[in-house]
């Protein structure tokens, strides 16, 4: 097994965009393009889109990269748009996936895509990644395809599929596409393409990690079953030498829920890049063969990444349309990447792996000076510097050795583990540095700010609120009951109070006037009515008002989507017959009554509150007093001034979660 291919650079002449026609490719000198990378997204040249990220990496190494963005995939002629590639297509459905860009967590579809120039929808194809790769073999059938982005790697194995309510099979074999990069795929994109150039055929590259392929089991493996390792004396089933995991087959998961289950959870649970061994699928009458995910980039790599020579603007055929992921991420700074927190509606760690990737001070401090300097109409704010999380930057496992072996999906549930290194300093000296910069006047922190985290730091929460918070700051308690939470993986909503206090302490001291938005999510697996009932009590105790909601959105491969399909708690040991269930709220009624919930001071869901409440033999909170839920009857007046009076304050907005696919610098689209 290749362990770590090292990024390394050729250097050259960088191209003002990777080119978009036949004449950008003349202006080059180019007579053909080695690569071609399809997306499903507008081309924006910045380190936060995935094709750009990739594309001046492959650059970097010599190869000449060509773009076709948000193609016409009506026919094959779009795909031809570059002429033949010397090498192959990489193709990719985009910064999110394909369905839940265009799909509410209702399944209604969506007006507008962030990712596309004007805001318009409809510019790309539902399942992107499978469409373009079929018009692809049409235009150039000889040409190899390698899938990689979000929606290649969420779909890697037979997996459940929200949009179509059933279980899919792998994307690489719906594509039939020759290889998929999964993860964070730097060093194998690099790997491959040097090794398809020195005449390889992408089928033969099957040693480098995050690649996925189908091919037989070798000789000389040994092959342990999924359901050996679920049990409590696991670790007598392991064995040295070459090993392989078979998870049960796609015709096994697609009509067995609990040997779905059972397949979810191996799958997270060799995701650690220090000990994870291959996974084998059968898929009709072939194997799809997992080789065990990427080393996570050391600092200088994450440096070399970041500091390419990106034109950090749309790519200027969009003419006045702007484009509006850019616009809310362009004077943004990723700094890190990963995420140990493990919630289960997420799927970060599934994508980025839950060990920290951190940049360095000086890379970091050197992409805000070319904020400062590039950026058109910058006008001295950083809108938010983080990653997936505000506050893991440089937070590791204390001991390498344990850190390799570890299994646990989660370094923070149900308490911080003692091993772990939660110490602040790093961001602390960070955050001051960026504000010494020349020509910086504010800088925000607006990703989440993970608070269990942040509570074992007072001068953390002092620094953030005394110099990055605006008038609110987002949090995400996401529910105040300990079932739905414990399925979550979340802490309870006491250590979001004692965040609150910290947080208001701090607020008094710097003598300012600031707010905490947290946000909540309706319809989570785990969650009873009588639970979303306790948290609208525990808003209106506290005088919130959600404006905009979201419902649970079961996203390809999170583990909370394995329990909505399955009913089975993969938190636990999946055992035939002996499995922990897991409550789900499928039903549509259900689903609309939790949303309800929610937004408790919005006469339109009066009634349907109501209702639930009467049924669930509490009636006593259906009144006019402060400790009751909703009033008796209807408005007869405006409904609007009945809410204002009856809800409380509007300074709460639960937002984007749920099933969150994003990384830093990727807006997630509302419900």
């Amino acid at each position: 097994m290749n362990q770590m291919t090292p990024l390394s650079y050729s250097g050259g002449r960088a191209a003002p965009f990777l080119p978009m026609s036949r004449d950008e490719m003349r202006a080059l000198g180019w007579e053909e393009c080695d690569i071609i990378l399809v997306t499903g997204d507008a081309y924006v040249d910045h380190p936060s889109f995935g094709m750009a990220l990739i594309g001046r990496l492959l650059e970097a190494q010599g190869f000449r990269v060509g773009i076709i963005s948000q193609p016409d995939w009506q026919s094959a002629d779009a795909f031809k748009a570059l002429g033949r590639p010397r090498l192959f297509f990489g193709v990719t459905g985009g910064n999110m996936d394909s369905m839940v860009n265009r799909y509410t967590s209702d399944r209604k579809i969506r007006s507008d895509d962030a990712y596309t120039a004007g805001g318009e929808g409809g510019k790309r194809p539902d399942r992107s990644t499978i469409v373009y790769t079929q018009r692809c073999r049409e235009a150039y059938k000889d040409v190899p395809v390698i899938l990689g982005g979000i929606e290649a790697s969420l779909r890697r194995i037979a997996h459940y599929d929200y949009w179509s309510d059933k279980v899919r099979r792998s994307i690489l074999a719906d594509a039939k596409a020759d290889l998929l990069l999964y993860g964070n795929a730097e060093r194998a994109v690099v790997e491959v393409a040097h090794r398809i150039a020195a005449g390889q055929s992408p089928r033969e590259i099957d040693d480098v990690r995050g690649v996925a392929l189908f091919r037989p089991v070798p000789e000389g493996y040994t092959e342990l079953h999924a359901d050996d390792l679920d049990s409590a004396d696991e670790a007598a089933t392991r064995h040295p030498g070459d090993t392989v995991i078979r998870l049960p087959s796609f015709e096994t998961v697609e009509v067995d829920k609990e040997a779905y289950a059972r397949a979810s959870r191996v799958l997270h649970r060799e995701a650690n890049p220090g000990n994870a061994r291959p996974l084998v699928q059968r898929h009709g009458d072939r194997d799809l063969w997992l080789n065990p995910p990427p080393i996570p980039l050391t600092s200088e790599e994450m440096d070399s990444v970041y500091d390419l020579p990106y034109a950090r603007v749309p790519h200027p055929s969009y003419g006045e349309d702007k484009v509006p992921a850019y616009d809310m991420i362009k004077t943004s700074v990723t700094i890190m990447r990963g995420c140990f927190g493990g919630c289960t509606f997420c799927s970060i760690t599934e994508h980025e792996g839950r060990v920290i990737q951190n940049r360095s001070q000086a890379s970091i401090l050197r992409e805000i000076e070319l904020i400062r300097d590039k950026t058109p109409g910058f006008a001295g704010v950083i809108s938010d510097i983080g990653g997936p999380t505000a506050n893991m930057y440089r937070m590791a496992c204390k001991d390498p050795n344990i850190e390799k072996n570890c299994r646990l999906p989660s370094c923070v549930f149900p308490d911080i583990c003692p091993n772990l290194n939660t110490s602040h300093d790093e961001l602390i000296s960070l955050y001051r540095k960026v504000r010494e910069t020349k020509g910086i006047k504010k800088v925000m922190v607006a990703s989440g700010v993970r608070y269990d985290l942040a509570v074992k730091s007072p001068e953390y929460i002092e620094e953030l609120v005394t110099h990055h918070v605006g008038g609110y700051l987002k949090i995400a308690p996401e529910h105040t009951e300990r079932g739905p939470l414990d399925v979550m993986m979340k802490p309870g909503i006491g250590t979001y109070d004692r965040f609150k206090e910290m947080f208001d302490e701090a607020a008094k001291k710097a003598g300012k006037k600031y707010y905490l938005i947290p946000y909540f999510i309706a319809a989570h697996p785990g969650t009873t009515d009588e639970d979303m009932m306790n948290l609208a009590l525990w808003l209106k105790k506290n005088r919130y008002r959600a404006d905009q909601v979201q419902t649970f959105l079961p996203s390809p491969m999170a583990t909370a989507t394995a329990m909505y399909h399955t009913g089975v708690n993969t938190l636990k040991g999946v055992r035939r017959g002996a499995s922990a269930k897991v409550d789900t709220v499928r039903g549509g009624r259900q689903r609309r009554l939790h949303k309800a919930f929610l937004r408790y001071h919005d006469p339109d869901n009066w009634p349907i509150i109501r209702d639930a409440l009467r049924a669930m033999g509490r009636s006593d909170l259906i009144g006019p007093r402060p400790d009751q839920l909703v009033p008796l009857h209807q408005p007869g007046g405006s409904a609007k001034t009945t809410a204002k009076k009856f809800g409380g304050r509007p300074n709460a907005r639960s937002g984007p979660k749920g099933g969150r696919f994003t990384t830093k610098g990727v807006p997630f689209p509302k419900s």
